[in-house]
């Protein structure tokens, strides 16, 4: 069930950040766990700045996808 899928990112000891992927195409990124809240039907998302908000049903909620941290890689690709 995507809701216990969302609770289980939200809860991670170590949080990812990830994006909430809508059957439509758009999506939420999810940076701070803090602004979120799973409801029975719905999933409540907040922007960080307090300006907008979301009430997206789980029957819309396609997938999860983890976002990269912000960090730059350290790694050197081979070529």
């Amino acid at each position: 069930m995507i809701a216990d899928t969302i609770r289980d990112a939200l809860h991670r000891e170590s949080f990812v950040p990830f994006r909430l992927v809508l059957s439509s195409g758009g999506g939420y990124d999810v940076r701070d766990p803090e602004l979120v809240v799973v409801m029975k039907s719905e999933v409540f998302v907040a922007s960080p700045d307090g300006e907008r908000s979301a009430h997206v049903p789980l029957l819309h909620i396609a997938s999860l996808e983890t976002l990269r941290n912000g960090r730059k890689s350290t790694r050197r690709r081979n070529r």
